[in-house]
């Protein structure tokens, strides 16, 4: 099973795709992960994804779907993908259903959590103040929501013309909001 986990940054996505890792041994394929893991290596690469989030604009989608693409034989192998950050842009998530139709895959489900930007940007100072993410800096988050609002918030539609789109309420608690994640995968 192939899903996407949808959201703005901070909803809440990578907190339930490790819980489905553990529990259900699917691959979680964080482009966010992906490009911090890409900034530590300190290759050039890694230096061109620090300069584009230090500004809270969106990586490319050429170096996103490169991640990506070298993961899913990872993701195959255990039954299946979490998608979390990705896509972001109608250009990827075209890009995506082609890389995996070519691989006799799809996706299965997209889930929305459904969140408040005020409680989000709450949320993002307290993460910042915690772990010190240089991508959670609250102005530098303020930049990366409206991003979102404007850039990644049309997939919602083009899901839900594929039918795959189900909303949960991403505003309550870890357990709550695993609840009735799980409720949607189990159906």
């Amino acid at each position: 099973m192939n899903i996407i986990l949808f959201g703005p940054p901070a909803a809440g996505k990578g907190t339930q795709a490790k819980r489905l890792v553990e529990q259900r041994g699917m691959v979680q394929l964080s482009t966010g992960d992906m490009l911090r893991a890409a900034i530590a290596s300190g290759s050039e690469l890694g230096q061109t994804v620090k300069d584009v989030l230090a500004r809270g604009d969106l990586v490319t989608d050429e170096i996103v779907i490169a991640l990506i693409k070298e993961r899913l034989p990872e993701a195959e192998a255990a039954g299946g993908a979490i998608f979390d950050g990705f896509p972001r842009t109608v250009a990827q998530a075209e890009a995506l259903d082609a890389m995996l139709a070519e691989r006799g895959s799809g996706i299965d489900k997209v889930i929305r959590l459904k969140v408040d930007d005020a409680a989000l940007i709450s949320r993002i100072a307290k993460r910042f103040a915690e772990q010190g993410r240089p991508d959670d800096n609250p102005e530098t988050f303020k930049d990366r929501l409206g991003v979102y609002n404007r850039q990644t918030a049309p997939l919602l539609p083009y899901y839900e013309g594929e039918g795959k789109l189900v909303e949960i309420d991403g505003m309550g608690g870890i357990d709550e909001v695993a609840t009735a994640l799980d409720a949607i995968l189990d159906a």
